[in-house]
């Protein structure tokens, strides 16, 4: 129903924010990692959304990033696990970890989140080892590859081509898997330098 929100934050608690969009104020469910990242926002957020119904209510929870929604719809569709315990693993553990547990059979990771034990646990690698294959390179690109992002983003600020930068930066990406954003640019740059040279 809903696929993104985008207003201004109105107001924070514990595991929840208002979003105030045209006067209208929209109660989101969110984790801890998203309330890190927006709560002293003064600019616009923009959350993806999930609408779960239940037949005494209507949630809507909020996520910074499309991969974190991702996740959480996959794991609402685990018997036994609801919104709530979703809400519990995205907080309490990255994206690539909770990946990388359910490949290994990690019980021991999954077991240290509230709301797992270690029926949950075994729940979840028996249902989603399968999906966690597949989608787990996802998952990691776009938590791993934001500083590439953002670079790539600089340098078109600073008046190169959309192509430029992202062949530059796809170069040095190599060099720099695990870069900061001004220590890919550093490198985009030079690398620009020399192919003119």
């Amino acid at each position: 129903m809903f696929a993104h929100i985008t207003g201004t934050l109105s107001s924070v608690g514990e595991k929840s924010v208002v979003l105030d969009v045209g006067g209208i104020g929209y109660l989101l469910q969110v984790s801890q990692p998203t309330l890190r990242e927006i709560e002293k926002s003064e600019e616009t957020v923009k959350l993806f959304t999930q609408l779960v119904v239940r037949e005494d209510a209507l949630t809507l929870y909020g996520f910074h990033r499309q991969s974190e929604r991702e996740l959480f719809q996959i794991l609402i569709n685990v018997s036994g696990i609801g919104p709530q315990i979703a809400l519990n693993i995205l907080s309490q553990i990255s994206l690539e970890q909770f990946a990388m547990a359910i490949i290994s059979d990690d019980e021991r990771v999954l077991t240290s989140i509230s709301g797992i034990g270690p029926k949950s646990a075994k729940r979840l690698i028996l249902e989603l080892k399968e999906t966690m294959k597949k989608r787990r390179g996802s998952f990691i690109e776009k938590e791993g590859h934001m500083p590439a992002s953002d670079a790539k983003s600089a340098l078109v600020s600073l008046g190169f081509s959309e192509r430029e930068a992202e062949e530059s930066v796809k170069a040095v990406m190599e060099r720099l898997p695990s870069g900061s954003v001004q220590a890919i640019i550093k490198a985009a740059l030079q690398h620009m330098k020399e192919r003119r040279t």
